[in-house]
């Protein structure tokens, strides 16, 4: 596993479009990778943590050094599965 954390630019996807992206680049990610996403969706602080907590990934916070909104997170080894078309419930 590479220590340098995968970057994904949501840009202005609302979270919802965001987290069904997001959750298709983690499924291929090894457990412990660290992310940094970019989101200027103003519910991302608030989606992301709660979406984190659901699945079973880390929220590691947000990137204060960082120019645009980034959040960072790391994949889980043993994640919980989300319905397919709505990431925020669970399967």
């Amino acid at each position: 596993m590479s220590s340098d954390p995968v970057v994904i630019d949501g840009g202005d996807r609302s979270c919802v479009r965001l987290l069904l992206e997001l959750r298709g680049h983690i499924a291929g990610l090894a457990p412990g990778t660290v992310i940094h996403l970019i989101a200027i969706d103003p519910a991302a602080p608030i989606d992301l943590p709660a979406w984190c907590h659901l699945t079973g990934h880390a929220y590691l916070g947000p990137l204060d050094a960082a120019e645009r909104p980034t959040y960072a997170l790391q994949v889980a080894a043993d994640p919980r599965p989300t319905s397919p078309e709505s990431p925020w419930r669970p399967r």
